[in-house]
């Protein structure tokens, strides 16, 4: 008997853990599904298929198992921003010449009259905050946040799916934490409870964080947009539709 070929999804998105229980549905009889997580936080739901939690060890690491485990096919479905392990499946499966495809959820298109400036990073976020923020709403997750330590005349109240003690005694954080999704009227009573004038979030797109965008322009207050990093090359989906049609075109 043939074994079927294997999928390797690298996921911690909502749109991975969607694709890879569509995959299940679909192709059970003719794909071998694993799907992988970078372990930095629980996984917040169960899983039909196969899971993987860890690194690889870099892009030699990510060759190694798919040569390993024999995988034929790999989704990358990562968040935008994970630019380091995108940059790993590039090399991984350039190196292995395995059939890789990306699934990128769609940027944010913002309506005309929003009050938004984007930043290339959360340097360059620092640099801008000053001239307008008083008291900011930031939803970057908990890495660069020593890029905002110097800003003391600002109050940054910093959402994070789990709380850390890295930066606990820095006088100008409030740690707020919370898992996502969260909706219109939730993220609108946050920015009411705790005044904020101004969001610094990151060009993630998609619809499951969006009310935090609609919140803020309600509210007629700046957003500062961190530009997501450059994809890397290979072939780029939108939507699980189209990833499954790749899927579908190569077995």
């Amino acid at each position: 008997m043939t074994d079927i070929p294997r999928l390797l999804i690298l996921g911690g998105t909502g749109e991975a853990a969607t694709l890879a229980e569509t995959v299940h549905t679909q192709f059970s009889e003719r794909l071998d599904v694993i799907y992988s997580l970078a372990g930095r936080t629980k996984p917040i739901r169960d899983f039909v298929t196969a899971v993987r939690v860890g690194g690889f060890g870099g892009g030699i690491g990510l060759a190694d198992y798919i040569i390993s485990e024999k995988i034929k096919l790999l989704i990358d479905a990562t968040h935008p921003f994970a630019k380091n392990i995108s940059a790993n499946a590039h090399d991984a499966c350039f190196s292995t010449d395995t059939a890789r495809l990306t699934l990128t959820r769609p940027p944010w298109d913002l309506p005309p009259g929003a009050k938004f400036i984007e930043a290339d990073d959360m340097k360059c976020a620092a640099l801008i905050l000053p001239d307008f923020a008083k008291r900011v709403l930031v939803t970057t997750g908990q890495s660069n946040l020593n890029e905002l330590k110097k800003l003391t005349d600002i109050h940054f109240f910093i959402r994070v799916m789990e709380k850390s003690s890295e930066h606990t005694t820095q006088k100008n954080y409030t740690f707020i934490d919370g898992l996502p999704p969260f909706s219109l009227d939730e993220e609108l009573a946050l920015m009411e409870k705790y005044n904020i004038d101004t969001l610094l979030t990151k060009q993630s797109g998609g619809t499951s964080t969006i009310n935090k965008i609609i919140a803020a322009i309600r509210r007629r207050i700046p957003i500062v947009l961190i530009r997501r990093p450059p994809p890397e090359p290979g072939e780029h989906v939108e939507s699980i539709e189209d990833a499954l049609m790749w899927l579908e075109q190569r077995l």
